[in-house]
């Protein structure tokens, strides 16, 4: 399956998809980014990661974020952009949408109070995009600083499964562990069942 997304189409519209947070104030900064010790909720970044749309929540929870980073948009454009998304040739989806469903989502999404920020995921580690930094490099450092503290939490294991799935490589609890310096039972003790599903979904794109 082609990993190749049109942003083209984003950039041309100038579709805000990726934003760093605006009041959370990171802890260091580094020349490749910044580490927040008690993580951060205000860090959007889509499409960074070759994982594809693969769930209708995972579709709308993505609509929802690009309607709330994009406050200019009227129904009309954001009808489009929607579209754009959910249409497969475009490359940002798994799986075909039917045109009521799509709808619906729509009609839910633009429904939302978006003074309130769409749900997050924690970050503690934010890499700038053209850090110069190959994929090995940024697992070396997310397991060095999250090893800082004595506790290994999703965030951590996120970030890994999703720099794995990056390199082409099988995501596995050996390969976690390895990364982040700790046992094979503290990646399962500290795994949801929604991270475990996440894990699989992207091993099935490989």
């Amino acid at each position: 399956m082609s990993h190749i997304r049109n942003l083209e189409y984003l950039h041309r519209r100038k579709i805000v998809y990726r934003r760093s947070p605006t009041t959370d104030q990171p802890s260091e900064v580094y020349f490749w980014g910044s580490y927040y010790v008690e993580g951060t909720y205000q860090c959007y970044e889509l499409f960074r990661s070759k994982a594809k749309i693969t769930t209708y929540r995972s579709l709308k929870w993505h609509l929802l974020v690009l309607w709330y980073l994009n406050p200019q948009l009227d129904p009309d454009s954001f009808n489009d952009l929607a579209n754009h998304i959910c249409n497969k040739i475009s490359g940002f989806v798994t799986f075909t949408i039917n045109k009521q469903s799509l709808n619906n989502i729509i009609y839910e999404v633009s429904m939302l109070d978006l003074e309130q920020p769409p749900k997050n995921k924690l970050r503690k580690i934010i890499f700038k995009d053209g850090s110069g930094l190959s994929t090995k490099d940024k697992m070396v450092i997310v397991g060095k600083l999250i090893g800082r503290s004595s506790r290994i939490d999703e965030e951590s294991i996120y970030q890994c499964m999703l720099d794995l799935h990056d390199e082409s490589k099988k995501i596995t609890i050996t390969r976690l562990a390895g990364l982040l310096e700790c046992s094979s039972r503290t990646i399962h003790r500290n795994m949801s069942y929604e991270l475990k599903k996440e894990k699989e979904l992207l091993n099935r794109q490989l």
